[in-house]
């Protein structure tokens, strides 16, 4: 009996010290030696890997990614792409064909892995469509090293998404997940994500990057060329060094980025110059009528690094190229694939923006896009109207910079197709419905805790997250853990609702009466998620007196805001469905009750949250 109770108290002890683990992340350094066939769009590859366990666990297995391998007809992405139809991804599909069905042969994306050996021996692995099994011939042992090498070849695929060939600007060669990228590993066990379309993550790995391609190609990258006086476009004094197939070497290499890419074309010019006080950026492009705008984005590229690094913390990279390369725009380590042809600088902008944004929520601070991609999108969308609301100031003003994101989400709750945020990326059933609750919801989470706890709180809260967590794989749990420390309130009710649920905010105002000395507000909550409320006046001769009503959950109440003073009385409890406010004014020195003057709360209905007194 004793030694059974020993062992049950043991086994508790364990799981105890189980779930105390220190932080860990994983490692891991690349060389690759890449050999392009331009004409025919494959190369050959080599690859060393040497990867380090941080865990503490024993590996037997290790997985990686082959992206390419879903750029064919009947893959994963096409069987989702088809079996969503009309929902799905409108880049994916044409009237809701997939348009991976009608691949060639000839341009299917393949990633052909000939072999593969760990510390030298040969090892067994298996293909499972976008992810390869291998098992090790030593188990990889926490705290130590390991070594694999690879040989593979590939076909560039037709330019469908992302990565390709021939994209619709004209780019030959845009290589996005390109080589054979091992799989994150951490608490949560291997992150082995199937590609059909969605979000990445990987381990913060070294790269040392050698390509060889015909001499005639400006190759744009994420990372330091380390030879650019003997390759095409980056040194007006540059003499081209070839090889006897009159191919360029081109030699790269990136220190704690998550992803190396990169994107070749003929007519590529290279720009460059210096942010004070960092980065060096690249932008390569096409030298055409069609992208004259980016010979006016120095200023507003510059700008938008100075505003990035002040309010969200320091690019801590040298380097950060905007490369003309793929469809829409997306997120690479020290690098950005965006379309090219934009109308004019503030269009430009606006992309650049966004997946310059990127930098600081998904590669700085790392979270899991494919389990929680409304933390980087939608962060880097808040980043992204925060920034491009000062350097391009609405024509017409609005009460806050989020504005156009809150109306946009008002009227999306109307087709009552909303999916919760919190499900995974590739796993959401409609393309729009990804949209909002990933980019918008994800936007309008920080935007309702900057009018919950105050915005100099919301700012202190993404300066201390950067602090705490940049170079480091955070999840949603760490960065609630943050704003409840800034703030000193609960926020966990908020966190529930807003991401786990598709619940809305709605109040109103029921009812008002005037008195000779007074008037008495009742306020509803028609809604199904409680919020603390600003309540505001403008009297007659044109003064605002914010009265805010604290939520009693918080159990902390705002005690600062950047839209103004206010005067905090009696909380509303969340199971009361009315409140009362009485204040000491009358009728005649009253123009405006409102609910929410800064229009920041995402109120799902606001003809009922103002009343102009007559």
């Amino acid at each position: 009996m004793r030694k059974s109770v020993a062992i049950v108290f043991a086994f508790i002890i364990s799981q105890f010290q189980a779930q105390q683990t220190p932080y860990y992340q994983q490692a891991a350094k690349y060389k690759m030696d890449i050999d392009v066939n331009a004409e025919k769009f494959t190369y050959q590859g080599n690859q060393t890997l040497e990867y380090t366990n941080n865990s503490p666990d024993e590996l037997k297995v290790v997985y990686f990614h082959l992206y390419w391998n879903a750029f064919k007809p009947n893959s994963m992405m096409d069987q989702r792409v088809s079996n969503q139809g009309k929902n799905g991804d409108s880049r994916l599909q044409n009237a809701g064909v997939s348009r991976l069905a009608s691949i060639p042969k000839d341009q299917e994306g393949a990633q052909n892995i000939h072999w593969i050996k760990q510390n030298g021996k040969n090892l067994k692995y298996e293909i499972q469509e976008t992810i390869m099994k291998v098992y090790l011939s030593e188990p990889i042992k926490p705290n130590s090293k390991t070594i694999f090498t690879l040989e593979w070849d590939a076909v560039i695929p037709q330019q469908i998404r992302r990565s390709g060939r021939n994209n619709k600007e004209g780019v030959d060669m845009t290589m996005t997940q390109w080589y054979p990228k091992i799989a994150e590993y951490d608490y949560d066990g291997w992150a082995t994500f199937d590609y059909v379309g969605r979000e990445f993550h990987a381990p913060f790995s070294d790269f040392d990057v050698t390509i060889k391609i015909n001499k005639d190609y400006v190759v744009g990258a994420g990372g330091i060329l380390q030879n650019p006086t003997e390759v095409k476009g980056y040194d007006a004094n540059a003499k081209i060094k070839t090889e006897k197939d009159k191919k360029a070497v081109w030699k790269w290499t990136a220190k704690n980025i998550l992803d190396f890419a990169w994107s070749a074309d003929r007519d590529y010019i290279v720009k460059s110059f210096d942010v004070p006080e960092g980065p060096k950026v690249f932008l390569v492009y096409q030298n055409n009528e069609k992208t004259k705008v980016w010979e006016q984005a120095q200023p507003y590229v510059t700008k938008y690094f100075q505003i990035m690094n002040s309010h969200f913390g320091k690019y801590v990279y040298p380097t950060y190229a905007f490369i003309q390369g793929g469809d829409g725009g997306m997120e690479y380590g020290m690098c950005t694939m965006i379309l090219g042809e934009a109308q004019d600088m503030e269009g430009l902008m606006g992309l650049m923006a966004h997946e310059g944004a990127h930098s600081w929520y998904q590669q700085m601070l790392a979270t899991n896009e494919s389990m929680h991609p409304w933390m980087d999108e939608g962060f880097t969308s808040y980043a992204e109207n925060y920034v491009m609301n000062q350097l391009f100031p609405p024509k017409e003003q609005l009460p806050n910079p989020f504005a156009n994101s809150l109306n946009a989400y008002r009227n999306f709750i109307k087709k009552g197709i909303e999916e919760p945020a919190v499900w995974l990326g590739d796993h959401h059933d409609n393309g729009s419905a990804y949209t909002y609750s990933t980019y918008v919801k994800g936007e309008l989470y920080l935007v309702q805790l900057g009018y919950i706890m105050g915005e100099q709180n919301l700012a202190e809260t993404l300066k201390q997250y950067y602090d705490q967590w940049s170079m480091k794989h955070p999840s949603d749990r760490d960065f609630l853990h943050i704003a409840q420390q800034v703030s000193g309130m609960d926020l966990k009710w908020f966190h529930h609702y807003w991401i786990n649920t598709t619940k809305t905010i709605d109040y109103g105002i029921k009812d008002v009466k005037y008195d000779t000395k007074s008037t008495t507000i009742t306020l509803v909550n028609n809604g199904q998620v409680p919020m603390p409320i600003d309540f505001s006046v403008m009297t007659a001769d044109k003064k605002v007196i914010t009265y805010q009503i604290p939520l009693n959950m918080t159990h902390t109440w705002k005690e600062k805001d950047i839209y103004g003073d206010f005067k905090t009385v009696e909380y509303w409890p969340w199971t009361q469905k009315e409140y009362t406010l009485t204040i000491p004014y009358t009728k005649s020195q009253l123009a405006v009750l409102g609910i929410d003057f800064s229009q920041r709360i995402a109120d799902v209905n606001l003809e009922n949250n103002f009343v102009e007194v007559k």
